[in-house]
């Protein structure tokens, strides 16, 4: 069955630095695009980054874009978001998901567009 496990979370200081770790089993991890969320307290779910399967292409949320970076290693099924110059409001608890499709995406900014969820890691950046 399809797993996906979020590491790496915790608290840091305005301005350092954090690696989250998504690691995935249970299917063709290369053919699907991997996307991370995250949702802070009161708020709703939102996307935060994207790598597609094919090339690597990515796509980040305006806010996090120049200080995070999506990344993946097919050949250990694991995608990475490295975050730096973190920010208070960065706190939220992230999640790494699956595509929903191998191709065809219609808008991987969409939660619709995924279809598995890993359990989430709290990432809390204090002023």
């Amino acid at each position: 069955q399809v797993q996906l496990v979020e590491s790496g979370g915790g608290s840091v200081q305005a301005g350092g630095s954090l690696r989250l770790s998504c690691a995935a089993s249970g299917y063709s991890f290369s053919s699907y695009a991997m996307g991370w969320f995250r949702q802070a307290p009161g708020k709703e779910r939102e996307f935060v980054a994207v790598i597609y399967s094919a090339a690597g292409t990515t796509a980040y949320q305006n806010s996090v874009k120049g200080r995070f970076t999506i990344s993946r290693d097919n050949a250990n099924n694991r995608a990475y978001l490295q975050m730096s110059s973190l920010k208070p409001e960065d706190t939220a608890v992230y999640f790494c998901a699956k595509s929903r499709w191998n191709s065809g995406y219609y808008n991987l900014r969409l939660e619709a567009e995924y279809d598995y969820w890993g359990q989430g890691t709290q990432v809390t950046v204090s002023p």
